[in-house]
């Protein structure tokens, strides 16, 4: 959030206010974790932190020559959002190591999952599963349905451009894909 506030001020030369509101895990639909999880990770209940696997097989489209694609699990994602900037190099990203390391060491998946769901960027300037369920749908996270949930999980690749106020055919297909994959894995014990 202190990033976005640098951003504006740096290329835009203006202040905008931040629409941003925590609320405890109690206060979150399992439907929110369940699709975060469907999206970003779904390794995420038996992972360290890390997915090896993912790693290995975003390396190997790349030598393949693919497009180097991510393989951030929500672990390192909350370590990022939390406490580095999104710039790019292998320092930051060593950086951002440490960090899931110690979050995987201290916090349980249930807090990690409280806290990426609270700092996620879901629109612009606009923080939180609570703000975002309010803005999009009226109610607050802890009443979003399996496809409103999809739906801001879909917008998190880039919630900017990907908008969960006027979905896009390709947001709404991303959306499907999603509960599909809630579908399949069920709801992943944490």
């Amino acid at each position: 959030m202190m990033y976005r506030h640098y951003e504006d001020l740096i290329h835009e030369g203006t202040f905008k206010s931040i629409r941003y509101r925590w609320v405890n895990a109690n206060n979150i639909s399992p439907n929110a974790s369940a699709a975060v999880m469907a999206s970003e990770d779904q390794r995420f209940p038996e992972h360290f932190g890390f997915d090896i696997d993912s790693i290995q097989s975003s390396i190997e489209d790349y030598k393949d020559g693919g497009k180097l694609r991510g393989a951030s699990t929500i672990s390192q994602q909350v370590a990022k959002n939390l406490f580095l900037t999104p710039a790019k190099s292998f320092l930051r990203k060593g950086i951002e190591a440490w960090f899931t390391l110690l979050i995987e060491l201290l916090w349980t998946k249930e807090r990690i999952l409280e806290v990426y769901l609270n700092i996620a960027e879901f629109g612009d300037h606009l923080f939180g599963i609570e703000t975002a369920s309010q803005q999009y749908f009226g109610i607050p996270a802890r009443s979003i349905s399996r496809p409103q949930a999809a739906l801001l999980a879909a917008t998190l690749p880039n919630p900017v451009l990907l908008k969960a106020a006027r979905p896009s055919a390709y947001l709404l297909r991303r959306q499907r894909w999603i509960l599909r994959q809630m579908s399949n894995l069920g709801q992943p014990k944490i």
